[in-house]
């Protein structure tokens, strides 16, 4: 109950400097998938059922294509930085969130090929448990979380997280009344 938007990061494309299905500076992912496809250019998927991974599959039916069982996609099943390196190990193209590929960066050869498109936004809510349907939830603590990230102190920790020189998070969160700043829209799709 009161779910409220919290903050958001952004996921890349990443891909071989080889970039086989020419999607290097293009501002929309479903193109980008799109030609991967068209080009049957390698993409390893996480498969895990992670954000990531709905997120991917989400981009994959928005461009209208249903990539599993293809030759060209492969399903790593294995968390971020595992399919990172096997995406690197195969030269093919991965979604991923920026701060991981940060953290792998130097690590691997792939780039960046496609970023900034608003569906490549990743959201992130708090919400509380309302405790008419799970009785055993601790409402205070919860309430104490959902409030400790809602308010300026939480905003300011989020907004000063830096890492490898870059803002990894963004605040979202939508100022009590009386407070400064405009409403944030949500551009994430819910399921």
């Amino acid at each position: 109950m009161n779910r409220r938007l919290v903050m958001h990061n952004d996921f890349v494309i990443l891909g071989p400097k080889t970039d086989p299905a020419h999607i290097k500076g293009g501002k929309s992912a479903i193109d980008a998938f799109e030609l991967i496809a068209e080009k049957k250019a390698l993409f390893v998927s996480r498969a895990d059922d992670s954000g990531t991974n709905v997120k991917e599959l989400d981009i994959w039916d928005d461009a209208g294509m249903l990539p599993k069982g293809q030759k060209w996609y492969v399903e790593a099943g294995a968390k971020m930085g595992d399919t990172l390196l096997l995406a690197d190990k195969k030269k093919a193209y991965v979604l991923s969130d920026r701060g991981t590929f940060l953290n792998y960066e130097s690590q691997i050869k792939l780039g960046i090929m496609v970023e900034s498109d608003p569906l490549l936004k990743n959201q992130y809510s708090v919400m509380a448990v309302n405790p008419a349907k799970i009785s055993r939830c601790q409402i205070s603590r919860s309430h104490g979380l959902y409030r400790f990230c809602n308010i300026c102190r939480g905003q300011k920790i989020i907004a000063s997280y830096a890492k490898h020189g870059v803002n990894l998070f963004y605040p979202d969160a939508i100022p009590a009344a009386g407070g400064k700043g405009k409403k944030k829209k949500n551009q994430r799709r819910m399921r």
